[in-house]
């Protein structure tokens, strides 16, 4: 769930709601039929270079990831958002897994995969994107990638397009493409226009209480998040500057996500509680997020050159994400872009992954031969 760096007339245009180093041999593929099981897929961890900007100290962490079905000619980066992992590309992996080479990353921060130490401001874009370079190293990808994200993961694979051309050949994101063009606008400023936004406000300047909040039970804190159509969460969740689950107080326990099995809502547990989520809100960290756009505006360069496939959600409650990438004239800065809309709520690739597949293989084929 993201928005950084957005203008005002964008911030005006979103409604109530919520936004939303040792390796293992890669995975013999198992039956797409059976039941997805995340422990059956074996892990690989990088270590990258990192920096600790609290005390200026470079530092190794440890980045997470699976890898299947590496001698597929075109590799396919998944990248996930807040607060996911690399298992909640579950309906894509097995669907892709025999036709394409599949990275899947958990993002530093969240799970097993380790963090500098600074949830301020060590978690920018251009580091994430760092990160991301450094797995694709790490798993002696030799060629360029297809990088697919989800929420915040969309956020990455623009920035990763835009940054390193040389890794990336095309891209793929569930929201808009949000530029540094803009004015940097705060997350008071995001929260004092819209509602549905407060939390952001929250995770930024009670970092470490909102913390306490989301780890007092991560069970419930990840049900109260994994909604879909079926199963919406109450309307005010996400308006509280001082509380992210007010909202579902009344709710003694909140029902099971609709959208994961139960061993997917297990391990999703499992790994998150390793190291919590305080540093999964580096996204939301005023640091972080002025970083990011300042790094941007000083690299000068907006624009995408690479197909794109924006994939917009048509009922997320927090924004009808197609009117807010024209209100922010984001096709403006792709030079091949391919806008397609599917029926789900803010997690389409787990909500509707028939529809998600389908338009993503169909746009996969169209692209160019390596």
């Amino acid at each position: 769930m993201h928005a950084f760096g957005l203008p005002v007339s964008i911030v005006l245009a979103i409604s109530a709601g919520y936004a939303a180093a040792s390796s293992q041999q890669p995975l013999a593929l198992p039956s797409a039929a059976a039941p997805f099981d995340p422990h059956s897929y074996p892990q690989s961890f990088a270590r990258c270079s990192a920096i600790n900007r609290e005390n200026s100290e470079q530092v190794g962490i440890d980045i997470q990831y699976v890898e299947v079905n590496p001698t597929a000619n075109r590799t396919l980066l998944l990248v996930h958002g807040w607060p996911g992992l690399w298992s909640t590309w579950s309906n894509q992996i097995q669907h892709f897994e025999e036709d394409y080479h599949l990275i899947i990353p958990t993002l530093r921060g969240f799970g097993a995969s380790t963090h500098p130490g600074d949830v301020q401001s060590s978690g920018t874009m251009s580091d994430m994107v760092s990160d991301m370079a450094c797995v694709l190293q790490h798993a002696n990808v030799q060629h360029k990638v297809v990088c697919v994200g989800h929420d915040w993961g969309s956020q990455i694979c623009y920035e990763a397009a835009r940054m390193r051309p040389d890794l990336v050949e095309a891209v793929s994101g569930t929201l808009p493409y949000i530029s540094s063009a803009g004015p940097f606008l705060s997350a008071d400023q995001l929260s004092a226009l819209v509602p549905a936004l407060s939390y952001q406000a929250y995770f930024e300047k009670h970092t470490r209480e909102a913390a306490e909040e989301l780890n007092a039970s991560i069970r419930r804190t990840l049900r109260a998040i994994y909604r879909s159509s079926a199963s919406p969460p109450p309307a005010e969740f996400l308006k509280s500057t001082t509380s992210f689950l007010d909202a579902w107080q009344e709710h003694e326990e909140i029902p099971p996500m609709s959208i994961l099995t139960p061993a997917e809502e297990d391990y999703l547990v499992e790994q998150h509680s390793i190291q919590g989520l305080e540093k999964t809100l580096q996204f939301y960290t005023h640091g972080n997020r002025l970083g990011t756009w300042s790094f941007d505006r000083a690299q000068g360069n907006f624009s995408i050159p690479q197909p794109a496939l924006s994939i917009y959600p048509t009922d997320d409650p927090v924004a009808d994400w197609e009117f807010i990438a024209s209100a922010i004239h984001s096709p403006s800065f792709f030079s091949q872009l391919t806008t397609k809309t599917m029926d789900a709520q803010h997690w389409p690739q787990l909500e509707n992954p028939q529809a998600f597949n389908r338009i993503l293989r169909d746009w996969l084929t169209g692209l160019p031969s390596q």
